[in-house]
């Protein structure tokens, strides 16, 4: 199986999901993770599907609940998971840990948008010397912030396919005889470079 099938296939099941459980394994999803999970939700959404506000909302609770989740982890059980136990995550962690230290407002709001950095970040938060309000606060306004972007992004694109779709559609008839010219005037250039480069008997009797 390529990436381009896997991706496929990955989408088509969480497209069945959502459909299936609707805004429930939304919130599940963005509980975790949830970048793929909302982008689709978003654009179910643009085809009626599901309320885009309601969509966004559900994507920012469940993600700034998780977080919240992980934070907690973080602060009451972090230090002897992942500290005192040399394992995968500790480089990981003290990198988190230098940049809360340094830019942790920044961090904060920022981190949701880079792969695979969420769930470390959460845990890493909670590590941390940060007080259990300033990261709720923030945590909440970089949820409803990661959520809007997201949303908005999934929503528009299903926007941007209907309008594209309508469009080729409209002109299908114009759009098929460009199709067909380009063919003919393609196949005439191969005919007409084929005759050209053809042995004459003069070049074949030299």
């Amino acid at each position: 199986m390529t990436l381009n099938e896997f991706s496929s296939n990955a989408g088509t099941v969480v497209e069945e999901l959502l459909r299936e459980y609707g805004y429930l394994i939304l919130f599940a999803w963005t509980f975790v993770e949830g970048e793929t999970v909302l982008l689709v939700a978003a654009y179910l959404a643009s085809r009626g599907y599901f309320d885009i506000w309601l969509t966004m909302l559900v994507a920012a609770v469940g993600t700034f609940m998780g977080d919240q989740a992980y934070f907690w982890i973080g602060r009451k059980l972090g230090r002897e998971w992942f500290l005192k136990k040399k394992g995968k995550w500790t480089e990981g962690l003290n990198r988190v840990l230098d940049l809360i230290h340094r830019w942790d407002a920044w961090f904060i709001l920022s981190y949701r948008f880079f792969y695979g950095v969420r769930n470390i970040s959460s845990v890493a938060f909670g590590l941390s010397q940060l007080s259990f309000f300033r990261f709720m606060v923030l945590n909440f306004l970089a949820a409803f912030i990661w959520a809007g972007s997201f949303g908005a992004a999934g929503y528009f694109f299903g926007k941007a396919v209907e309008v594209f779709l309508g469009r080729v559609k409209e002109y299908e008839m114009y759009v098929l005889g460009g199709v067909v010219l380009m063919v003919i005037v393609v196949a005439l250039i191969k005919w007409w470079r084929g005759k050209k480069n053809e042995p004459t008997v003069e070049t074949v009797l030299k």
